[in-house]
């Protein structure tokens, strides 16, 4: 009698504790994988260039959270990466699309971050961005270093586009800012501006293929050409290691062969005190309903369980970790 009575108290007492710490048990489901739900609200996509693939990728996402969880998403059409993850973290946008490059300078504040480390993390490593760089057949440029005292569009301003562009101008010895006659504009403008012979080349960092760049290859065939920039690769990976050897493949264009080029990862970000429930519910939708995606564009193919999780040095999101099953 008296061992019963004893656990007849010790069950008590666990449920007592289980009762008085309920709040607990739950995070801690959560943490654990049990728990994988975004509690209903709203929450805004910032995506890029109405031209370009975060633009078209971010509307079928926010389209899929809408159909599969209590949140109502929409996506914004922004100038792309340093935006994005500055209204990011000032809490304008919940979710922002970014290149890998840019927010590996925001979580260690340098580049156009200036010394403000951003307290974003993310939810996962999606697509690569193919640096495509094209340029007038008769403006005379055959490489990024022959673009001096040229008109060149280099992308929107605090855009992702923006910082490789500069990038790969310095990468081949010029000064964006006083070597070239840079024109930051979006990619809309940048079109007519290659169409109208007022811009001489352009580079543009997106997914293949990009809408723009089709237009404007469809229409004037051979009076524009893709250039070959993997010769400052080795200069890039100095500044950051995420840049790697990529190609644009030549059914991309509808081009006689395939283009060498430069890629850097894209990532899916939120801040890093977003609900956990909500980042795993949205992780788990990018890698399970890749195809649905893949419908709105070509680029969400790439997207892939065993490659989501690599986004270092941003650090991965707890909800994502739990959607990946990757240890914290």
């Amino acid at each position: 009698m008296n061992r019963l009575l004893a656990g007849l108290t010790a069950v008590a007492l666990a449920l007592t504790a289980v009762a008085g710490c309920g709040g607990k048990q739950r995070t801690e489901q959560a943490a654990g994988g049990q728990e994988c739900t975004a509690a209903a609200g709203r929450i805004t996509i910032a995506t890029g260039n109405s031209g370009g693939v975060y633009y078209v990728l971010g509307g079928g996402l926010a389209q899929l959270i809408s159909n599969n969880t209590a949140l109502r998403a929409t996506a914004a059409e922004t100038g792309a990466s340093v935006q994005n993850i500055q209204q990011l973290s000032a809490g304008t946008y919940d979710v922002a699309f970014s290149l890998a490059d840019t927010a590996a300078d925001a979580v260690a504040g340098k580049g156009s971050f200036d010394g403000q480390a951003q307290h974003i993390q993310a939810l996962a490593r999606i697509y690569p961005n193919s640096t495509q760089v094209l340029v007038r057949t008769d403006s005379g440029i055959n490489s990024v270093a022959d673009m001096r005292g040229k008109r060149i569009s280099t992308g929107s301003p605090k855009s992702g586009t923006e910082v490789i562009a500069n990038r790969l101008l310095e990468a081949a010895g010029l000064d964006p800012a006083a070597d070239i006659q840079a024109q930051r504009l979006d990619l809309a403008k940048t079109a007519d501006g290659i169409k109208a012979g007022t811009l001489d080349g352009l580079v543009w960092s997106g997914g293949l293929p990009t809408a723009q760049l089709t237009d404007i290859v469809t229409s004037m065939r051979d009076r524009v050409k893709f250039l070959d920039v993997t010769p400052l690769l080795p200069k890039l990976k100095r500044v950051n290691e995420v840049y790697d050897s990529g190609v644009i493949p030549a059914a991309a264009y509808g081009q006689p062969a395939d283009v060498p080029t430069i890629v850097v990862p894209n990532l899916l970000l939120v801040r890093e005190d977003s609900p956990v429930g909500s980042a795993c519910a949205i992780t788990r939708l990018l890698v399970d309903h890749k195809a649905e995606l893949a419908s709105v564009h070509p680029a969400a193919k790439d997207i892939s369980r065993e490659l989501a999780s690599r986004t270092a040095p941003v650090p991965l999101h707890p909800g994502a970790r739990q959607a990946l099953g990757v240890g914290g």
